[in-house]
């Protein structure tokens, strides 16, 4: 059986609440150096980038010594640097922490506010905006959630016990509970458990259902409804986690969840500075056993929808 490579601890510290970027040099390829494969792999960075890093020092081994410009290149050798952030929009909405105690933080999300750093959103994260406000290093996530949907995040405080908190999420110990607004259907037979297999292929923005063995099941419950404008208020409880079930599971039943650029159709990015019309999905309630203490948590999103709250807003949908 092959054995695992250990990692080693980073050699830097956090940089504003982001971690700096581990690369792990391939047991193959043509360079030399190590320079010679960072210029290869960061090949859309600007002319010179990584020999202006190199000459700063900002490169280095896992003994946090520098990388020089002529270190020979060793297949499995662990590098370390902050990469330059992008210019981002702040997402100007408070990220609420609903519980804290030497285990976990619980966070109430907004909209357009990603999780984790990916792409082109680094410091506009809620792990990066909790570690900076709470001064919690060590803070990581034991779950996502997309960045246009709000509510409840769980994020771990300790290293040695992400695990087992992301073992309950996994082990589907979770019980989540989420509320969507859209159109309402009075010819929809409701509460309905919907059960298909969903498809996210990489590169594409839109998951879709495929025939086959269902690897998706949501109960759906109309929980109110009201004349003046159509609308309705659903309860959506996931016993599976695909990306983009909830938002799949309604367009399919004819009612798409309003504010959703991708479901019925993909209407393309929208500009960074544009926080009008959210997608209207909420991370509602989190209710799990603590594994580490044995609590009973249950947790609340104290957000509205504003689609239902201030329906004026959505005249014209």
């Amino acid at each position: 059986m092959r054995r695992k490579t250990r990692i080693p601890p980073a050699p830097l510290p956090q940089r504003d609440g982001v971690d700096a970027v581990r690369v792990r040099l391939p047991a193959e390829g043509p360079w030399d150096t190590v320079r010679a494969h960072l210029v290869a792999r960061l090949s859309g960075a600007p002319p010179g980038t990584v020999d202006g890093m190199l000459a700063a020092g900002r490169i280095v081994g896992a003994d946090g010594r520098a990388v020089t410009p002529d270190d020979p290149y060793v297949p499995g050798l662990y590098v370390w640097f902050h990469r330059e952030l992008p210019a981002e929009v702040p997402v100007p909405f408070p990220l609420e922490v609903v519980y804290r105690d030497a285990h976990l933080v619980v966070a109430d999300k907004p909209h357009f506010l990603a999780t984790t750093p990916r792409g082109g959103h680094i410091a506009q994260t809620a792990l990066t905006r909790l570690r900076r406000e709470l001064g919690i290093p060590t803070l990581s996530p034991a779950h996502r959630l997309d960045r246009l949907t709000a509510g409840l995040v769980l994020f771990t405080v300790r290293p040695e016990e992400r695990g087992a908190y992301q073992s309950l999420f996994r082990d589907r110990l979770v019980r989540k509970e989420y509320e969507a607004v859209a159109r309402h259907d009075p010819s929809l037979a409701l509460p309905r458990t919907v059960r298909s297999r969903i498809l996210k292929e990489r590169g594409v923005p839109a998951a879709r259902q495929v025939a086959g063995e269902p690897n998706a099941v949501t109960r759906v419950e109309l929980a109110e409804h009201r004349e003046r404008d159509g609308l309705a208020r659903y309860r959506l409880t996931p016993h599976t986690g695909q990306t983009h079930q909830l938002r799949v599971h309604l367009n399919a039943l004819g009612v798409p969840i309003l504010g959703d650029p991708l479901y019925p159709v993909v209407t393309g990015p929208r500009p960074a500075d544009d926080f009008r019309r959210p997608l209207q999905l909420l991370a509602r309630r989190l209710e799990f056993t603590d594994p580490v203490t044995g609590t009973e948590h249950r947790f609340r999103s104290g957000r509205t929808l504003t689609a239902w709250s201030a329906y004026p807003e959505w005249a014209g949908r």
